[in-house]
């Protein structure tokens, strides 16, 4: 018992500091980005990884919001290792680490579907900037200030560089490595092979968006002839899991007592271990079609 109550002063302890600390920081990254309003854009390779996860999703935490998570994470952590044990424990540490990751790549894939869906109409604009006598730089921020949401959300980074002074290619390519798509990759080696050597940009444009329709025409069909089988993936992979946590709802000393000998310590932990591959198996298969 007085081991719990260590552990809990200290998770308070650290979660104090980790406050302060989040505080501070974002007050530190208020200050640099007002002294930083006529820089370019960072590069991608010094953006932190978390950083980069939340431009891809498009989601907006506060520092001192996503401090408040963790320590109230910790603490139900250490309340279901005082009430539940280590199994508990290693369930609640693992658990949301893995419904986060999964929710971010389902948030990524939608925001990511809906832009290359909204690609067609935001390239036309262009090309209809540059049929009234704009320049392909002109054209593309007045596209990108006209766009729907969530391309216009992620096109906002790409225009403030834009008009910081970048140039119009990098801050493309910028773009593309952030979401990497291939569709995104085209339009930046288009854009910079455009402004370097010039050519006729609207035909460029004009094929991209009929290679973007294609292209999503041949996948719409694709994930219909295939449904049954990702159905089936789906099942597969979520049943042990499922039946795992009927088990432990229903009679929750059957599996406590596993864990507390060695041997079915083991068994456990090894059949947690081949449902991670079977379902990073099953992930890579449903990706592959």
């Amino acid at each position: 018992m007085n081991l719990a109550l260590l552990l809990c002063l200290l998770m308070l302890i650290g979660g104090v500091w980790l406050m302060r600390r989040a505080v501070r920081e974002a007050r530190s990254e208020q200050v640099v980005e007002r002294l930083a309003e006529g820089q370019a854009l960072p590069d991608r390779k010094k953006m932190g990884v978390i950083q980069r996860e939340l431009l891809r999703t498009g989601l907006h935490l506060p520092s001192w919001l996503a401090v408040l998570l963790l320590v109230a994470w910790l603490l139900v952590a250490f309340l279901a290792m005082v009430l539940g044990g280590w199994l508990a424990l290693l369930i609640m540490l693992l658990g949301p680490l893995v419904l986060l990751r999964l929710l971010m790549m389902w948030q990524y894939s939608r925001r990511l579907q809906r832009m290359i869906g909204q690609m067609p109409q935001f390239l036309d604009h262009v090309v209809r900037s540059l049929k009234s006598g704009r320049t392909l730089g002109d054209g593309m921020l007045l596209s990108m200030d006209s766009c729907q949401e969530p391309l216009h959300g992620a096109m906002t980074r790409t225009r403030k560089a834009v008009e910081r002074g970048m140039p119009l290619a990098d801050a493309m390519e910028d773009f593309a490595e952030l979401y990497e798509r291939e569709e995104f990759h085209i339009l930046a080696m288009g854009i910079a092979v455009n402004q370097r050597y010039g050519g006729n940009a609207s035909e460029l444009l004009n094929n991209l968006i009929g290679m973007i329709r294609d292209r999503d025409r041949a996948a719409r069909q694709l994930r219909a002839l295939t449904g049954e089988t990702r159905i089936s993936a789906v099942v597969l992979g979520g049943l042990p899991l499922a039946m795992g946590g009927y088990i432990f709802l229903s009679n929750p000393q059957m599996l406590l007592n596993m864990w507390e000998q060695s041997g079915g310590r083991i068994v456990l932990m090894a059949a947690f271990a081949l449902q991670v591959i079977g379902t990073w198996l099953l992930w890579r298969m449903m990706r592959s079609i």
